[in-house]
């Protein structure tokens, strides 16, 4: 797998260099003693509050320098990759932070932190220095385990802490507070892929058809391997194992945590069937979805709960300094705007019949849908593979909407199929198709032949698409098959526009459509242009004598 970086032995200060000077603000500094003492601090902290220290391995970012700051973390301990920070790197945090009010430790429930983090403790305490510590351990995938990881779920404990912190609280209170908030905590995680470390060789576990439940953020193996299926039976076997850990008639806050590399609309989604399931019922707040919490490029999400009091609820809602902190929001449904009503003089004509006409528009939908893999297929090689379904999905769209079509008015139908793909084609596609046939709606309300109509229909899409015949697109089928059927005939037509969207495979450029943007020779038809042919021999062979 590959990855940007230049020296494998750099990675982790060089991207702690760029973090800060990229922050901005100025408030943050790093302890001298770089690189071996990685320590990201607050530069405006003055020791009269309890400093709130966490860290691990690096790989986990923004965990754990992006929440230093303001009302959460006064000092962040890093580590190489996946990697505890040693005794010396933490207990110089200790020592730049700790003031009279002591210092409160916040530490993952892994072997390495524990010990680390543990003897810089006692060494901070034989110099002087009041220091405690809250070791969260937040994940349930592994049930009968005697130290549970610590997972996503810490950072419920670095927003409460910081803000107990920031509030004047003396360190035995923010002890107290951040010890129960870990045992309130249940965290799951489930992935598609393992992470690769960058300088090392990667191997990936996983099949094609599976992913793992509770895997850890280091990329441990999870508890079980799951198969391929729905982001929503995924949601609902976590939600039914996190359900379990609940109390009964209590409100909680849920975090969504990306483990690295889930696409933004992948998170949205899988935020969107965790607040449909079961589970929901219990969610008073939301932080996320986002990446708070990674594990290098793991493709997968995790999910965590604590249960709420007002003391948390008041403090996971209080503003802060880092950015990197998503804030929590109340779970609410969505705001529905009843859409405008068209202008007098557009309304929707009645349903009515006609058979021929329903025959014609059934084919070619059929058709096309049934095209949706093979023109995927061609449009991979020449734009961005998803010609097929875009066109089968205005194709569906209308099949549904067909009962509701005005058949028997040719022109009113024509104006109901370019609304129909306008709304749902999306894409240029869709707007390029519903500009046609509005225009040629236009055309045969004014009394013009069906072949004169849809001309009228091309002339509007291609003045405001701009192709031409010659640019490697479906005006190169479209526009000789209309000619040939206004002049000729069906028969004709077809021929054409076979013709038109074989030609394309000789344009090795394309000057027009989102194949413009490819800067390689092309050598394969035009995914538009084929469909046009396509649609052209349906309609041809619908009408052929018997």
């Amino acid at each position: 797998m590959k990855h940007f970086f230049n020296r494998k032995d750099t990675i982790v200060t060089e991207a702690l260099d760029g973090f800060l000077a990229t922050a901005g603000s100025g408030a943050l500094a790093r302890l001298d003693g770089y690189p071996e003492i990685k320590v990201v601090l607050r530069a405006d902290w003055d020791k009269t509050k309890v400093a709130i220290v966490s860290g691990g391995g690096a790989g986990h970012e923004p965990s754990h320098a992006g929440f230093v700051g303001t009302g959460m973390l006064t000092a962040a301990v890093s580590g190489e990759i996946f990697a505890s920070p040693s005794v010396e790197a933490v207990l110089a945090a200790i020592r730049a932070t700790t003031g009279p009010a002591g210092c409160l430790l916040v530490v993952k429930n892994y072997t390495g932190d524990r010990l680390n983090f543990g003897l810089a403790a006692e060494k901070a305490r034989a110099e002087g220095l009041a220091v405690e510590m809250a070791i969260v351990g937040d994940d349930i995938a592994l049930p009968d385990i005697a130290q549970p990881r610590g997972v996503a779920g810490t950072l419920f404990v670095h927003k409460i802490a910081g803000h107990l912190s920031e509030s004047g609280r003396d360190l035995a209170s923010v002890a107290a507070a951040a010890r129960a908030a870990a045992k309130d905590i249940f965290s799951l995680g489930i992935s598609l892929s393992s992470c690769s470390i960058p300088g090392q060789a990667h191997e990936e576990r996983f099949g094609a058809e599976d992913g793992e439940l509770g895997l850890g953020i280091h990329g441990e193996p999870g508890v079980e391997r799951i198969a391929l299926q729905s982001a929503g039976a995924f949601v609902a076997i976590m939600a039914e194992r996190l359900a379990a850990r609940l109390d009964t008639g209590s409100r909680y806050a849920l975090l969504i945590n990306n483990l690295g590399s889930v696409p933004p609309l992948e998170m949205s989604l899988i935020a969107n069937a965790v607040l449909a399931s079961p589970l929901a019922k219990a969610v008073a707040l939301t932080i996320g979805p986002g990446h708070l919490m990674t594990a290098l490029n793991m493709n997968g999400f995790s999910l965590s709960l604590i249960k709420l009091d007002a003391e948390r609820e008041a403090a996971l809602l209080a503003p802060v300094g880092p950015h990197a902190w998503l804030p929590a929001k109340p779970v609410r449904a969505p705001v529905v705007v009843a859409m405008a009503k068209p202008a007098i003089g557009t309304a929707t004509k009645p349903a009515s019949h006609d058979a021929a006409g329903e025959r014609l528009i059934r084919a070619v939908c059929q058709r096309l849908i049934s095209l949706e893999e093979p023109l995927n297929a061609l449009d991979a090689k020449a734009g961005d593979g998803d010609t097929g379904s875009t066109v089968a999905t205005g194709a569906r769209s209308i099949l549904e909407r067909i009962e509701t079509l005005p058949l028997a008015d040719r022109a009113a139908t024509a104006a109901a199929i370019g609304d129909t793909l306008g709304s749902s084609m999306g894409g240029s596609s869709g707007v390029l198709l519903s500009i046609f046939f509005t225009a040629a709606s236009q055309s045969l309300g004014s009394g013009a032949s069906v072949s004169k109509a849809l001309l009228a229909g091309l002339d509007r899409m291609t003045f405001y698409g701009g192709a031409k015949v010659g640019d490697r697109t479906m005006v190169d089928a479209l526009e000789p098959a209309l000619r040939a059927l206004d002049a000729t005939g069906l028969e004709a037509a077809a021929k054409a526009a076979r013709q038109g969207a074989e030609a394309t495979a000789a344009m090795r450029k394309a000057k027009a459509g989102r194949s413009a943007y490819i800067g390689r020779q092309l050598d394969v038809a035009d995914p538009g242009a084929f469909a046009v042919a396509e649609v052209f021999a349906a309609v041809a062979a619908l009408f052929a004598p018997a």
